[in-house]
């Protein structure tokens, strides 16, 4: 299968994610806008090699001083975390690619980065389901639907992953499961570069 079909497909689960995120902060009310505090200084990593390889497909499109100073930026950024994470704690850094307070590759951005907020739910192989209350607001916005004694909105984040890991052995192919884990922060990603294997 082709890099452009895999690409294709990944957009489309994109698109699905994106209703289904929709639909589940319409009901909760939560909306980003306006919002005083910035989800992009969170501190997580990525896994897939095929979200990291359309990251970077953005990044490629980008005029080189822009791509230049984004790396620059992610430079900095890992250097950071790392003495952040040496004392124990966690890191709050501004992402690379947030410009002006908006992400200036949002349509490369990964999964994690579009789910992130609103609650959610997953379920690991074996069936065991982990809760997660979501941003400040969305837990605010929560406590409200409990003290009316409404079940809380949330996103179940598990048919997303399952099939981003099928289009991670497709993307690989025969390499899939021979490769190192991906284990990095988005900074750690630019970083590295454009995956080559």
């Amino acid at each position: 299968m082709s890099r452009a079909s895999v690409f294709r497909k990944l957009e489309a689960l994109y698109r699905e994610m994106q209703e289904a995120y929709d639909e589940v902060a319409g009901k909760l009310g939560h909306t980003c806008d306006g919002c005083a505090r910035n989800c992009c200084v969170s501190h997580f990593e990525h896994h897939t090699y095929v979200e990291w390889a359309y990251f970077w497909k953005g990044m490629k499109a980008l005029p080189e001083a822009e791509r230049a100073k984004i790396v620059h930026t992610a430079e900095e950024n890992v250097r950071q975390a790392r003495v952040v994470l040496a004392e124990g704690m966690t890191p709050s850094l501004m992402c690379p690619v947030n410009v002006d307070g908006r992400c200036s590759l949002y349509a490369n951005r990964l999964m994690i980065c579009r789910l992130h907020g609103i609650p959610n739910v997953l379920a690991d192989p074996r069936g065991n389901r982990r809760a997660f209350p979501g941003c400040w607001l969305s837990q605010e916005l929560s406590e409200k639907f409990g003290t009316e004694g409404r079940d809380v909105p949330h996103l179940d984040r598990t048919p997303f992953y399952i099939r981003l890991a099928a289009l991670e052995r497709e993307f690989l192919g025969a390499k899939w499961g021979r490769l190192p884990k991906v284990d990095s922060t988005l900074s750690e990603l630019i970083v590295a570069g454009e995956p080559r294997f």
